[in-house]
């Protein structure tokens, strides 16, 4: 006998890049992603910005010449993840005053943090919350993101 639940369907949505440690590499991930971000009918900022200064901190501290770094963004459901993967985990960024890129990160995101990978590789991630589409809440990825206490 078959019985009857409702269907749930989520979308995932997914862009991976790799590019060289180098300021051109960072610059690239941000325009690349922009124009992902677009095609998928996402709002470019904040996400555009995070991106930004996560790829610049990895072609700049987490830089090996001939080491290349990763960007990976997907949509799940309500969430849009950026993680960028370096190959420098001996150098762990720290939220600090000394410098604005994770502080800029901290206050546009929902939440962030840094997991590590098989060495020598990190991965700096944040998460950005999506608004569902309207009349669907397991949609996500084609509204507006929130502006939480943290956008």
């Amino acid at each position: 006998m078959k019985q009857n639940s409702p269907e749930v369907t989520t979308r995932i949505r997914n862009f991976s890049l790799q590019l060289s440690s180098t300021p051109r590499g960072a610059r690239l991930a941000r325009l690349l992603a922009t124009e992902q971000l677009r095609s998928w009918g996402l709002p470019l900022d904040p996400a555009r910005q995070v991106i930004a200064e996560l790829s610049a901190n990895a072609a700049t501290h987490g830089r090996i010449p001939g080491r290349d770094f990763r960007l990976l963004l997907y949509v799940v459901a309500g969430t849009l993840r950026i993680e960028v993967t370096d190959t420098r985990d001996d150098r762990l960024p720290v939220l600090s005053g000394s410098g604005r890129g994770l502080l800029l990160v901290d206050a546009l995101t929902n939440r962030w943090g840094i997991t590590p990978g098989l060495p020598p590789r990190k991965t700096v991630w944040a998460e950005l919350d999506l608004a569902p589409e309207p009349g669907n809440p397991y949609s996500g990825g084609a509204g507006c993101l929130s502006q939480g206490p943290h956008g």
